[in-house]
C-alpha cells in the first residue's frame, strides 16, 4: 500500500516540476507560441534543425542579414539565399519571435539572468540572434538608447557565454 502512495508523490512532483521547467522556458519567447503566419509548421519556429541549416544561417549571417530602419523589417542581402524556403523560415523569427523593443529585451535579459541550467536549442538559436539584432540597434542609437541597447547587448552575451559553460 505504501508503495503506491509513493509513486503517486513522485508523479505528482514530476508532474509539478516539468509543468514548472516547461512555463519557464516557454516564457523566454513567448511570442513563438503565437506566430501570426497562420500555418502549424511555424508554431515554435526553429531555424537549425541540420548540420547543413546551421552551415546556412553562418552564410546568411556572413553575407548579411539586414535589418530596413524605416520599416523595421529584416532583409537577407544574398538575393539566392533569399529566395530559399528555409530562409522565410528565419524571416518569420525575426518578425514575428524575436523582441524588437528595448522593454522586450530588457524583460529577455531579466528572464535569462534567472534562468537555470543549459538553454533549449530554440532558445539559444533566438537569443543568439536577439544578440545580432541588438548589435545592429546599439549601432544605430545615440545617447541614452545607446546605453540601453549596449547593456542589453552585454546581458545577452554574458547569458550565451555561460550557457555554452554548461
Amino acid at each position: 500500500m505504501i508503495h503506491w502512495k509513493l509513486l503517486i508523490v513522485v508523479l505528482v512532483f514530476y508532474d509539478i516540476f516539468t509543468s514548472t521547467a516547461k512555463g519557464r522556458n516557454d516564457a523566454l519567447y513567448p511570442s513563438a507560441l503565437r506566430v501570426k503566419r497562420g500555418t502549424v509548421s511555424l508554431l515554435n519556429p526553429t531555424f537549425q534543425t541540420s548540420v547543413e541549416e546551421v552551415n546556412m544561417l553562418y552564410e546568411i549571417l556572413l553575407h548579411g542579414l539586414w535589418m530596413d530602419n524605416i520599416y523595421d523589417h529584416f532583409l537577407i542581402k544574398d538575393e539566392e539565399l533569399a529566395s530559399l524556403r528555409k530562409s522565410k523560415k528565419l524571416e518569420v523569427i525575426c518578425e514575428d519571435v524575436l523582441p524588437r523593443k528595448i522593454t522586450e529585451v530588457r524583460r529577455l535579459t531579466s528572464m535569462l539572468s534567472m534562468h537555470v541550467g543549459p538553454l533549449r536549442k530554440n532558445d539559444f538559436e533566438r537569443t543568439v540572434l536577439t544578440l545580432v539584432y541588438t548589435a545592429h540597434k546599439l549601432i544605430q542609437s545615440k545617447g541614452h538608447q545607446k546605453d540601453m541597447w549596449a547593456e542589453s547587448f552585454v546581458k545577452l552575451y554574458k547569458a550565451l557565454k555561460q550557457d555554452l559553460l554548461y
